[in-house]
């Protein structure tokens, strides 16, 4: 009885056991509820393929989304000081960054690049959504009026991709100093007759929104991306009346004349190529 509880069973077991499967080979589409393996949703750059909704992606599949050919090169960021009031919620300012750069292999929200697009040179930057949600400090800010500066200095298009729950709480007044400071570097780059780009992405929010990412000389937004100050709840809460259901997304706000061109991931590439061969003849 041992020999067979102890050796045959065991074995018998392990034939017949059913192997388990890793959570992240299905992906449910939240709008329409088709399920996507996770090599045909990456293959259709993360577009569910029956309703065409759009994923979030992060900074870095971006990059190689628009860059394929390797064509940039990273600007190493300002050095910022970190926790300036020395902030506590539920652990410390320095321990979430701390862990968030652990996670996330970067120093802060924000990667800024001397690139080329087509056959065009343009400083481009790109919020990092898994970074503290793309919240906007003092090194967001910093980032933003270095990369305006580059630009000006080599009279190329800035181009911004925003991805951002809006200001970093964590830095307080000091983080809505950003607001006044990225607008200021856009009219920097307005008064020097460089091209300001921006493309929204999901989601865009909060302060961000009310500052550099409605500024753009053109302003694109991808398919149905989150755009707006407040959220939609908050907003009916306040005015106590039902707005319409597809307030606050992309295509509503082109319809109001917020956002130039709504595009499909698929298709931003070229529209930005198109876009920076006429403003550029």
């Amino acid at each position: 009885m041992n020999w067979l509880t102890n050796f045959v069973k065991p074995k018998l077991s392990a034939l017949v056991k059913r192997k388990e499967v890793p959570d992240n080979l299905w992906k449910n589409c939240p709008s329409c509820g088709n399920m996507m393996h996770h090599k045909d949703l990456t293959e259709n750059l993360r577009v569910c393929n029956s309703c065409n909704y759009h994923f979030r992606i992060s900074a870095e599949d971006r990059i190689n989304l628009l860059f394929s050919n390797g064509d940039f090169k990273e600007i190493e960021l300002d050095t910022i000081t970190d926790d300036p009031l020395n902030f506590v919620d539920k652990k410390k300012y320095k321990d979430r960054l701390k862990e968030y750069r652990r996670n996330t292999k970067r120093n802060d929200a924000f990667i800024l690049l001397d690139s080329k697009l087509g056959n065009k040179e343009i400083i481009s930057g790109f919020m990092n959504f898994e970074f503290m949600g793309g919240s906007m400090g003092r090194a967001v800010g910093a980032a933003i009026v270095k990369g305006a500066k580059i630009a000006v200095e080599k009279k190329i298009p800035f181009l911004i991709f925003t991805a951002s729950g809006g200001a970093r709480m964590q830095e307080g007044i000091i983080s809505l100093m950003q607001m006044p400071r990225t607008v200021a570097a856009v009219e920097l780059l307005h008064k020097n007759s460089i091209p300001y780009i921006v493309v929204l992405t999901e989601p865009t929010t909060g302060g961000v929104t009310a500052s550099f990412a409605m500024l753009g000389d053109i302003t694109l937004a991808e398919k149905g991306s989150t755009i707006g100050f407040a959220g939609k709840r908050v907003i009916q809460d306040t005015i106590r009346e039902e707005l319409p259901i597809d307030f606050q997304k992309a295509e509503y706000l082109k319809e109001h004349g917020m956002v130039d061109i709504v595009c499909h991931r698929k298709d931003l590439k070229k529209t930005l190529i198109d876009i920076l061969n006429h403003i550029q003849k």
